[in-house]
């Protein structure tokens, strides 16, 4: 944290976030994720987004769609009516903040650790792969101890207990 603010960066007040992760029902974990939609339902003081996410590149260059639902339960139940199964329960405690044009989010993963990360928009015209690296040379540029991963939170839960999805 004191890295970030000697760069600038002010993290917001923490936030607890409580995702249920989706996958297609013929979808199983260790297929790729590319091309494949994902659903997320996310509430974060009493509101709650449903996210889509389809990778496009790798699993952490998605192309997203997100929006607010009045109802987590009946969204719920229209997902599992088109096809989605739960598969990973995430429940973290989240600090936000910007860097420049990147997004950085300080996590606390239930079941997991904490973890840094760095997001940035990119254009059509641009490469998720270059950005990855760009945002990985920042996040090592704040001379931390930090291990990088390229798998999303929802493959980290199901590594460490795979009964959850």
């Amino acid at each position: 944290m004191e890295a970030l603010r000697q760069r600038g960066v002010r993290l917001s007040a923490s936030v607890r976030q409580d995702d249920q992760a989706y996958a297609p029902s013929l979808w199983r974990y260790g297929m790729s994720k590319v091309g494949v939609p994902f659903a997320r339902l996310r509430t974060e003081d009493g509101c709650h987004l449903f996210t889509v996410k389809r990778p496009i590149d790798n699993e952490m260059v998605c192309l997203e769609h997100e929006t607010v639902v009045a109802d987590r339960e009946q969204m719920h139940a229209a997902l599992l009516a088109m096809s989605f199964v739960p598969t990973v329960r995430i429940v973290k405690t989240r600090r936000g903040g910007r860097w420049g044009d990147v997004s950085v989010c300080l996590d606390s993963v239930d079941g997991l650790g904490t973890f840094v990360e760095l997001e940035a928009l990119v254009g059509a015209d641009e490469s998720g792969q270059r950005v990855q690296e760009h945002l990985d040379r920042l996040v090592r540029s704040l001379g931390v101890g930090v291990w990088r991963t390229t798998d999303t939170y929802d493959s980290l839960l199901r590594a460490v207990a795979p009964a959850a999805g």
